[in-house]
């Protein structure tokens, strides 16, 4: 979240510096969308603790 803000406030001298891109705030933009997919995933798929049977087999 740090980086996308960061990008918001570029210097034109920065951005020149990557071609014209905002790198940050596309790595912002990337980094707040995997991490919603994985609160996602964790959601849809919680991990559940072993059961005592599978914890002595082990």
């Amino acid at each position: 979240m740090i980086v996308g803000l960061v990008g918001f406030f570029e210097s034109q001298a920065e951005i020149d510096k990557a071609q014209g891109v905002r790198i940050n705030l596309w790595a912002g933009a990337v980094m707040l969308v995997f991490g919603l997919l994985m609160l996602l995933w964790q959601c849809l798929r919680p991990v559940e603790p072993p059961t005592a049977e599978e914890a002595l087999e082990v």
